[in-house]
């Protein structure tokens, strides 16, 4: 049977885990977000949740046929998660956010818009007003660590909102915690980085599966890897056939 759906001009990918009561809201605001930016698609990935979350998402997607969704069979972390969508996405443009609800989707035009520049390669977000004094000292410490190592410019790496173009993505080398090493990453690729002030909001519903020891200590190796690679980058040759 021919898929007669257009292409979308942007996939949003969330990566979501036993967050059945944060769907339908976060649905709904990234309908209104997304309104100028049609054709878009909305990519849900279920990382292996125990609750209702693909049920959530199933019932949404009656009335919504841009919605998709995409099941883990077990948890494989929130890197696996955006990997996973940005494969099934069929946009150019992937646009990311937290299914938590703390991520305001009203932002996705402004970052898409950044993209107008060829020379920009993501748009990564910068929360301000970061909601919980332990979490705003974690990503403190975290993203403190991070930026002396790796210069890119990027003070908050946590970010899940974050905007990229598809094929520079599929570039990237692929490790846990990815998401959290992007900008640096993308910069090797030889673009620019931008970045977008948010508004960091109380979750919906629920409670965090993320804390210090996933911010700082488990990435301690990969920080290390990702400093390795951006030391190790040759140019790359700007080649044409001769015809």
């Amino acid at each position: 049977m021919t898929d007669l759906t257009p292409a979308p001009r942007l996939s949003v990918v969330v990566p979501v885990k036993n967050e059945a009561l944060n769907i339908l809201p976060l649905v709904e605001e990234i309908e209104r977000a997304c309104s100028a930016l049609t054709p878009f698609e909305v990519i849900y990935v279920d990382d292996g949740s125990t609750d209702d979350t693909a049920q959530q998402v199933l019932a949404a997607r009656t009335t919504r046929p841009w919605l998709r969704l995409v099941r883990h069979e077990a948890s494989c972390g929130q890197s696996a998660a955006v990997r996973t969508g940005v494969h099934a996405a069929r946009g150019p443009i992937i646009a990311t956010l937290d299914g938590d609800g703390q991520n305001d989707p009203a932002f996705i035009p402004q970052m898409v818009a950044a993209l107008d520049d060829q020379s920009v390669g993501i748009v990564a977000g910068q929360r301000l007003g970061r909601k919980g004094t332990a979490k705003r000292w974690q990503s403190k410490i975290a993203n403190g660590v991070r930026g002396r190592v790796l210069k890119d410019g990027t003070r908050d790496t946590g970010c899940g909102l974050k905007a990229f173009r598809r094929d520079i993505y599929m570039r990237l080398p692929y490790f846990d915690a990815l998401h959290r090493f992007m900008p640096a990453l993308v910069k090797r690729e030889g673009y620019k980085i931008a970045h977008v002030d948010v508004v960091d909001r109380p979750r919906h519903a629920g409670q965090s599966n993320y804390g210090l020891f996933d911010r700082l200590w488990v990435g301690i190796l990969d920080l290390a890897g990702v400093w390795w690679l951006i030391r190790r980058r040759r140019r790359v040759p700007v080649s044409q056939e001769i015809l």
